[in-house]
């Protein structure tokens, strides 16, 4: 347990501890993408933490997915996110933006001007999304032209920019839980003929330039991805070949020297320690549902370097003081996940407030 309180290195930054808060989609932003009002509190009461890994923001338009999503490609949403980046800064804690394009997995209701959804192929994710007027099944979206594609690769490139001009610390690329860059992974969603479709090369092709295209934009040291090896939800099937594609994928990623690469572990035990093998770099290994008393456990064996955590971060906001004193943490409310108000946002309590 003490190896968790320890400082160490992420890409350019020294973190002050092994902990991490995990991406979560909290789906509080104005209409327009810019951060609500209570995002940096609810931020900062968090950063006791090394590293946020911010909620996915959509770098584009055409990125958005879910209502009221935060995005990070206009000047509102830079001043937005410059806040939430400063007051976190201010209790000492490091932030990364999660750059997030849903892909297939949104619903022209959520996004501006009624927006079909893009894709690698136009094959529905056959599931159901929430929008304004309740829930409704998902279209079939549009598939990107080849041009498209690479144009897609400058939006994530720009986004990054706008991040590090809002005074985030880096961007993690989000290449996980079936969204844009998941669904050129998986011949489910990738029917593709182009250099972007077929082969474990070319399905891995579009998450090496988005991740080579952002690391040019703002150094490798402030560029980071996820991965969920093996997800099988809203429809993502990546086939016999995925744990191979991974070896690859993870392989070429190594050779960028980003910041960091942070896994979603789904079980694959003998995978994740060929993704530990492959990875030269710092690996972040998030595992949903760990319990308490195995928090830890993967930084002593040696498997990570950092653990993160989602909602035990989000109910307890000083979540590394109650490790260190083994104090009993609140339960995370579901009903408040997605939207609302400062009820199951910000008003969780602190242990001195109990």
């Amino acid at each position: 347990m003490n190896k968790l309180f320890e400082p160490t290195q992420i890409g350019r930054y020294t973190v002050k501890n092994r902990l991490v808060m995990a991406p979560m989609t909290r789906s509080r932003a104005h209409e327009d993408g810019t951060p609500g009002e209570l995002a940096a509190e609810y931020y900062a009461q968090r950063a006791g933490v090394g590293l946020i890994v911010a909620e996915g923001a959509q770098p584009s338009d055409d990125g958005q997915g879910y209502l009221t999503t935060p995005g990070i490609y206009t000047s509102a949403h830079i001043a937005g996110w410059k806040k939430i980046a400063d007051a976190v800064h201010a209790k000492g804690s490091h932030i990364f933006i999660q750059l997030m394009h849903a892909g297939r997995m949104s619903h022209p209701d959520n996004t501006p001007h009624h927006r079909q959804a893009v894709a690698p192929s136009p094959i529905a994710p056959g599931a159901p999304m929430f929008t304004a007027k309740g829930m409704q099944d998902i279209p079939a979206p549009r598939a990107l032209t080849t041009q498209e594609v690479h144009q897609t690769i400058q939006d994530f490139r720009y986004a990054a920019r706008c991040a590090i001009k809002a005074g985030a610390d880096g961007v993690e690329i989000h290449g996980a839980n079936a969204y844009l860059v998941q669904q050129f992974f998986a011949p489910s969603a990738n029917t593709r003929t182009d250099q972007y479709g077929g082969s474990i090369e070319n399905r891995a092709r579009f998450a090496i330039e988005v991740a080579a295209a952002v690391a040019e934009e703002i150094g490798a040291n402030r560029t980071a991805i996820r991965l969920s090896p093996g997800t099988a939800m809203w429809g993502i099937d990546e086939g016999p070949e995925g744990p191979d594609l991974y070896r690859y994928l993870v392989a070429e990623l190594n050779k960028l020297n980003l910041a960091y690469l942070h896994i979603m572990h789904q079980g694959n035990e003998p995978l994740l320690a060929d993704i530990r093998k492959l990875w030269q770099g710092t690996l972040i290994i998030n595992r949903p549902g760990r319990p308490r008393e195995q928090i830890g456990a993967d930084i002593n064996s040696g498997l990570a370097d950092l653990e993160a955590y989602g909602q035990m971060v989000l109910a307890n906001p000083d979540f590394v003081e109650r490790l260190k004193t083994n104090a009993p943490m609140n339960d995370a409310d579901r009903t408040t996940f997605f939207g609302g108000t400062a009820q199951g946002y910000i008003d969780y309590p602190a242990m001195q407030n109990i």
